[in-house]
């Protein structure tokens, strides 16, 4: 895709690509290409592959270059896609560039390899990114840059910018400040979206975050259609009702689960009939109890949806 056209799609809800597996760990392909297939139906305007949701920690490279390449082809130029390295040193990275270039990937977000604070500089951070975006366009994550603090995270991002390395985008990954400044910083420059819930999304959207990972676009669309909605019309009223009644009672359920977060999202993708609940050991997953508890879940979700459905500023919003 060209530039314009990768830039407009991550200012729309995106869809997190998280690996499923079967019940003896493998990588289940199967279900990744109906995940992809269910994602694009359900509007998300790109796929974002991860080091977290994706779950980077517990595959091979060689499984991390097979699951990239099996999401282009699942999504055969519909949406942009969206790589990602591991945290490798800069020639692997290149290297994974390359490929991705040649596999037809769109953009690559870049992880670093700094393991605790400081053993990165701004120098060799900048000089990571200008490599491999030489190759390939690049993404990168405003919580990597503020490993070494707020300001020298601020001062990374001033200096790609200054040196005009083909950065496209940001994703936003850390509240408060920091965040609020480096939307302010970017904006004219590389789009930036919000990780993590939609409270976070709204927190950013005055400063200029356009577009935000949508959790509930990868099982229950309805629910980031409507937000959404509410954000193009600019009803800042509805979008925090959604937040209240809906998005921030689901994440403080499946937050508390076992597993946390993740192996509840791949319990309700089983219940949604897309894919397993499983995760490679040693992560958790979830007993029959506790997908059974999901579908309780699903249908709390569902009934929160039509009191919404119900209200009268919610009618007025464009389908």
């Amino acid at each position: 895709m060209e530039r314009e056209r990768v830039q407009a799609a991550l200012a729309g809800p995106i869809a997190s690509i998280r690996t499923p597996f079967a019940a003896d760990g493998s990588v289940d392909y199967a279900s990744l290409g109906r995940i992809v297939e269910f994602d694009i139906a359900a509007g998300a305007s790109a796929l974002l592959i991860t080091w977290g949701d994706s779950l980077f920690a517990v595959l091979s490279d060689a499984e991390i270059a097979t699951l990239t390449q099996a999401v282009v082809e699942a999504a055969a130029g519909r949406v942009a896609v969206v790589a990602s390295t591991n945290r490798w040193a800069t020639p692997q990275a290149v290297e994974f560039g390359v490929y991705c270039r040649e596999i037809g990937a769109d953009m690559v977000q870049v992880f670093l390899p700094q393991w605790y604070a400081g053993c990165l500089s701004r120098q060799t951070i900048v000089d990571h990114y200008l490599a491999i975006a030489q190759c390939v366009p690049a993404m990168a994550n405003s919580a990597e840059f503020q490993r070494n603090g707020a300001a020298e995270g601020l001062a990374i991002a001033r200096e790609l910018i200054e040196r005009a390395a083909p950065v496209l985008a940001m994703k936003a990954d850390v509240t408060g400040g920091y965040d609020a400044a480096m939307t302010t910083l970017v904006r004219d420059h590389w789009t930036l979206f919000a990780g993590g819930q939609k409270a976070f999304h709204l927190e950013l959207w005055p400063y200029g975050c356009r577009g935000y990972l949508s959790t509930f676009v990868t099982f229950m669309p309805e629910v980031t259609r409507a937000y959404w909605q509410a954000i193009g019309a600019d009803d800042r009223q509805l979008a925090s009702r959604i937040i209240e009644q809906i998005d921030r009672p689901f994440f403080d359920e499946i937050l508390a689960m076992p597993g946390g977060f993740d192996a509840a999202l791949h319990g309700i993708t089983e219940r949604c009939g897309l894919t397993g609940r499983w995760r490679r050991a040693p992560f958790t997953s979830l007993d029959d109890a506790a997908v059974e508890q999901l579908a309780d879940t699903l249908d709390r979700l569902q009934a929160a949806m039509g009191q919404l459905r119900a209200a009268e500023d919610y009618a007025r919003l464009k389908p």
